[in-house]
C-alpha cells in the first residue's frame, strides 16, 4: 500500500526564491520509522528536512540532513512554522515545538518576520585543534568553542574568501565550524557555516550557529540587538537579539513548492 505525504519546500531567511536556505517540511499524522524519514531527507537532498506531528496544543519536531538526524536546526524550524502560519494553522500567531534534544522551541509571527526563541550557547575561548586553520584555508585571529568551533577573522572579506578543505573539516572534533567577522554598514557581523561531517559541506543560512554567534557579538559589540548576514553563495539575513540565556533569531521565508511524496 502506498503512502502520500505532503511536502513543502521553503526558502528560509530570505524574501525571494533561489536565496536563503531551502528546507523541506513534511507534516505527518504519526511518526514514520526513522529509516524512512532519513531516506526521505536523503531523497530531498536539501540541507534539512523537517518532520512534525501534532502533540497536545503544539507539535513534535525533528530534523534530518541527507545523512543524519540533527540536534537543532534554525532554518527548518522557521520553515515548519511558516507552513503552519500560512497553510495548516493560519489563525495562529505563535506555535510551540517539542524537540528531541533542544527542549521546547517557540516560534512567533513578528510583522513580516518569523521569530525563533532558541537557547543561547555562549562560546568560550580555546586553543582549537592544530589543523583548524589549514582546514579552513586561513588561520583565524581567535578560536572559541560551543557546540561548534567559532573561527573569528578580522573582516568580512576574509570570511567570504575562505575555501575550506571539507574532508579536513569533517575530521575535526566538533559538530561544525563557524567562520565569522565584523560586518559593515547596517550588518553587525557576518558568518559562514561548514558541517561536512553532518552531510552539509556549507550550509546556506544557519539558525543554530547564531545560538553561539549572538552572545559572542553582543558581548563584543556591547549591544543586544544585531543584524547578521551569512555569506554563502545563496546568502541570507537574520535579525537577532540576546535575551539572557535565550536568543531571538528572526527572518523572512518564501514558498518555493508544494507537492506530495508517494512511497
Amino acid at each position: 500500500m502506498s503512502m502520500r505525504i505532503p511536502l513543502y519546500q521553503i526558502d528560509a531567511f530570505t524574501d525571494r526564491p533561489f536565496s536563503g536556505n531551502p528546507a523541506a517540511v513534511c507534516p505527518l499524522e504519526a511518526w514514520l520509522p526513522d529509516a524512512v524519514m532519513q531516506a526521505i531527507a536523503a531523497e530531498n537532498n536539501l540541507p534539512e528536512t523537517a518532520f512534525f506531528v501534532p502533540e497536545g496544543e503544539g507539535w513534535h519536531l525533528r530534523w534530518f540532513t541527507p545523512t543524519v538526524e540533527v540536534d537543532l536546526c534554525g532554518h527548518a524550524t522557521l520553515a515548519a512554522a511558516y507552513v503552519l502560519f500560512n497553510f495548516l494553522a493560519p489563525g495562529q500567531q505563535r506555535v510551540s515545538f517539542r524537540t528531541e534534544t533542544a527542549g521546547e522551541l517557540v516560534v512567533s509571527r513578528d510583522g513580516e518576520l518569523v521569530a525563533l526563541d532558541f537557547p543561547a550557547w555562549p562560546p568560550v575561548p580555546c586553543t582549537g585543534p592544530a589543523g583548524l586553520g589549514a582546514a579552513l584555508g586561513r588561520p583565524p585571529a581567535a578560536v572559541l568553542a560551543a557546540r561548534d568551533y567559532l573561527a573569528v577573522y578580522d573582516d568580512a572579506d576574509m570570511v567570504a574568501a575562505l575555501a575550506p578543505d571539507f574532508a579536513a573539516v569533517a575530521r575535526l572534533d566538533r559538530f561544525a565550524v563557524i567562520a565569522t567577522a565584523p560586518g559593515t554598514g547596517d550588518v553587525d557581523f557576518v558568518s559562514r557555516f561548514f558541517a561536512p561531517a553532518q552531510g552539509v559541506d556549507e550550509d546556506p543560512v544557519t539558525g543554530s550557529s547564531h545560538c553561539a554567534l549572538i552572545p559572542y557579538w553582543a558581548a563584543r559589540l556591547g549591544k543586544a540587538r544585531l543584524e547578521a548576514r551569512q555569506l554563502s553563495r545563496r546568502g541570507g539575513s537574520l535579525s537577532c537579539a540576546l535575551r539572557g540565556d535565550r536568543v531571538t533569531i528572526a527572518g523572512r521565508a518564501t514558498l518555493y513548492l508544494t507537492g506530495t511524496i508517494e512511497i
